[in-house]
């Protein structure tokens, strides 16, 4: 017997594709003071903005989850990098709060049709089973190597160019995702039973079930705790680090403010998190997912208390970093994956979507009381203490899933 390819060209292009979508989304973060600037905005308007995006982003999901499943996979991630690129043009027009909040609606929704949803969809389709946990790794690891180069990207660019200008360039850059497509095929990979379930009648079914749920709410505090640092970690590193030795090592390397510090703290976060989600996804093909869940939650939990209860430093951010970075999509592959393994293939997509749909709206709150309580209390004290607490009822929640699928269930 011959084993299956892990290396296709679906994962491959699927790669391509969330690589491009992440280095994008993961640098709003570095656009934060040079707009607040600009326009004289309290911290809370462009953090509502950023809290918006990461809401329709959830909302879209399972939307585009449903229009992959109805109308083919490449027609969704084409309309979601057309949203994506337009609303990433008209945000450089916006000059009031109420425009670029009403704008990264659109931004959201396109990132939603050229994300996790739809493509680890078809990533999971297209593996096969010994092979899909990794696969779906590798392919979340692929947008954390777009956190790599994201972040610090916006930063050089917004050395030469106003970041309206960058924008603009940001949206040509997401339509090349597009070249992709033509290697994005993967067959319909689903048993009897289920090619004979209706949308309507697998989400009803979903929702009455109790591991699905727990899914659901689990992966509530994932989004807080992501969104809040990849959109406010850079300004609060910049504002509250300790000084950068000028004859130390970080400026050896360029990196002499903690403006400069703040973006590499999000490209060193999905540097390793590459590793880490891999890592998560070769876990996943020997050991019980939701244990593996509950250990990374756990993980999460200690590394932002440690962090927030000892002194700020060049080096405390640079550590937070590479552990935080370790576990930051690490539950992605696992997630989806679990989804998958329960709930089948055939509506992967949108089910998957849903279960999203809880991380963007944790992300949208993460997002804006980071910018509310900044503005109210001046410092991000509360909001850190928010997000150790949710993680810490993530690690729990996880435990009493029944890991098993539905047809074993039934049996």
């Amino acid at each position: 017997m011959t084993q299956a390819r892990l290396f296709t060209p679906v994962l491959i292009a699927g790669c391509a594709i969330l690589l491009l979508n992440f280095a994008l989304r993961a640098s709003f973060g570095v656009f934060q003071l040079p707009i607040a600037e600009e326009f004289g905005w309290p911290r809370a308007e462009f953090s509502l903005a950023i809290a918006i995006q990461n809401l329709a982003w959830g909302i879209g999901q399972p939307l585009f989850g449903a229009v992959a499943e109805r109308f083919g996979d490449r027609k969704a991630i084409v309309l979601g990098a057309l949203m994506y690129a337009a609303g990433l043009f008209m945000t450089a027009w916006a000059t009031t709060p109420a425009q670029m909040q009403l704008l990264e609606v659109i931004v959201g929704f396109g990132i939603a049709g050229t994300g996790f949803g739809v493509v680890l969809a078809v990533v999971g389709r297209a593996s096969s089973a010994e092979n899909r946990s990794l696969a779906l790794g590798i392919a979340t690891a692929a947008g954390s190597a777009g956190q790599v180069v994201g972040a610090p990207l916006a930063e050089f660019l917004l050395q030469s160019f106003s970041w309206q200008e960058v924008f603009m360039i940001f949206a040509g850059i997401i339509l090349c995702s597009l070249l992709a497509l033509p290697f994005l095929r993967s067959p319909q990979m689903a048993s009897r039973a289920e090619l004979e379930e209706s949308l309507g009648e697998v989400l009803k079914k979903a929702f009455s079930d109790p591991s699905y749920i727990m899914i659901f709410l689990g992966f509530f505090s994932c989004g807080y705790q992501l969104a809040f640092i990849t959109a406010h970690f850079p300004a609060f590193v910049t504002e509250m680090c300790g000084p950068i030795d000028p004859n130390g090592p970080l400026a050896a390397l360029g990196i002499t403010t903690t403006s400069a510090l703040g973006a590499m703290s999000i490209a060193v976060i999905g540097l390793a998190n590459i590793v880490g989600t891999i890592w998560a996804g070769a876990l996943g093909k020997k050991y019980t997912k939701k244990y593996l869940l509950a250990g990374i939650y756990t993980a999460r939990t200690i590394v932002a208390a440690l962090f927030i209860m000892l002194p700020m430093t060049p080096t405390s951010v640079l550590l937070f970093s590479l552990a935080m970075g370790s576990l930051w999509l690490a539950t992605v592959p696992l997630t989806s994956g679990l989804v998958a393994h329960i709930f089948g293939l055939r509506y992967m997509g949108t089910l998957y979507g849903f279960v999203f749909l809880s991380h963007q709206i944790g992300g949208f709150l993460g997002v804006w009381l980071g910018g509310k309580m900044y503005d109210i209390t001046g410092d991000y004290t509360m909001v850190w203490w928010i997000g150790v607490g949710v993680g810490a009822f993530s690690a729990l929640v996880h435990l009493p899933i029944r890991e098993a699928p539905w047809t074993a269930k039934a049996a």
